[in-house]
């Protein structure tokens, strides 16, 4: 399973698919910078997983945006002034899950 930034989830699941690998795209969405997401569900054999992650590393890159925080509640007399921050967005989280039973029906 590896979610991955929605910049590069078309040519992950494209390369995937290219590469033999069965994949599943499901739209998520980051818990931290509320952005779009695709969770990538990808069933292999054991023997097959570095492919896939070799894959995923080819075509997931992590890239630096800006974004304005969101202000906090400011009390009446109180000023915020929001500085854009800089965050590392992109790349691919990859888990290697075990499965106990599999079936393509």
């Amino acid at each position: 399973m590896a979610v991955v930034q929605g910049e590069d989830a078309g040519g992950a699941v494209q390369a995937l698919s290219q590469a033999g690998f069965p994949v599943t795209r499901l739209a998520s969405t980051g818990g931290f910078l509320q952005q779009g997401n695709a969770t990538l569900l990808i069933g292999v054999d054991d023997d097959r997983v570095d492919g896939v992650i070799s894959v995923l590393r080819d075509n997931c890159r992590e890239r630096n945006r800006y974004l304005t925080p969101v202000p906090p509640m400011v009390q009446p007399g109180e000023f915020f002034m929001p500085y854009p921050v800089e965050v590392q967005v992109g790349g691919a989280t990859v888990w290697v899950l075990p499965v106990e039973s599999f079936e393509r029906l």
